[in-house]
This record gives C-alpha cells, structure tokens and sequence, in this order.
C-alpha cells in the first residue's frame, strides 16, 4: 500500500510540475504578446526582397550575347 501511495504523491507532484510550467508560460506569453508591439519600433523592418528576373529574360540575355559574340568572330 506504501508502494502505491509514494506513486500518486510523485505522479501528482510531476503533474503539478507541468501544470505550473504551463501557466507561467501562458502569462509570460500574453505578457510578451502586449510588450511587443511596444517596443517594435526599435527593431528595423525587413527590405522587401528584390525582383528576380525569371530563368526566361536570363537565358534570353545569354543568348544574346552568344550570337553577338560569333557574329563579331565570324567577321559580319
């Protein structure tokens, strides 16, 4: 009987353990959640990412200068 008293005082010492890391990350969570916005400005906003030309206009522009290139060594 000893047994299973020593198990439930240590289950519900292990659940009260996570119980109470729940709730204190659920207050630090909403507290972050009010904090935030506050102190964004300080942070900079991202650059937006610059336009990438698709595979197309790049394979178009090598062609390009391939064709200018052997024309000017074929002499025309």
């Amino acid at each position: 009987m000893e047994t299973i008293i020593q198990s439930l005082i240590l289950m519900a010492t292990g659940m009260g353990a996570v119980f109470l890391f729940l709730v204190i990350l659920i207050v630090v969570m909403t507290l972050m959640a009010k904090v935030t916005p506050k102190l964004s400005f300080m942070l900079p906003d991202p650059e937006p990412p610059a336009p990438k030309k698709p595979a197309a206009a790049a394979d178009d522009e090598a062609v390009a200068v391939a064709i200018a290139v052997a024309m000017k060594r074929a002499g025309k």
